[in-house]
């Protein structure tokens, strides 16, 4: 047992079985445990749906803490499938959608293919 389930169990706080999140115009639903995709897909989706947000929103949208989305992004870019572009004092992300997806699995589609699907 770890610390953290330790404490929890002698303050008697027990883990929800679901979280929530509010975006901006949506009502706090419930979400499920576990999702199909990862916070990454969720971060990378955001990203190409709106390029000019600060990570602070798009920690926001996905239900993420702000240093999450940083230590994503840093993966994303260092894995070439975003890139950064500074304007004045704000970044803008761009996604490279004609990039594979990782896993052999999904390897014979890209990001791209990846992104239709998700966003509408």
């Amino acid at each position: 047992m770890n610390k953290v389930t330790a404490k929890r169990k002698k303050s008697g706080v027990k883990r929800s079985p679901t979280r929530s999140i509010k975006q901006a115009g949506d009502s706090a639903d419930p979400l499920p445990r576990w999702t199909f995709l990862t916070n990454h897909a969720h971060v990378l989706a955001v990203l190409h749906s709106d390029p000019q947000l600060v990570l602070r929103q798009v920690a926001a949208v996905v239900g993420i803490t702000e240093r999450a989305v940083q230590r994503i992004v840093q993966d994303l870019e260092e894995g070439g499938y975003v890139r950064r572009e500074k304007v004045g004092r704000r970044n803008k992300y761009c996604v490279l959608t004609k990039l594979s997806l990782r896993h052999p699995i999904e390897s014979h589609r890209n990001i791209g293919d990846l992104l239709k699907l998700i966003n509408r």
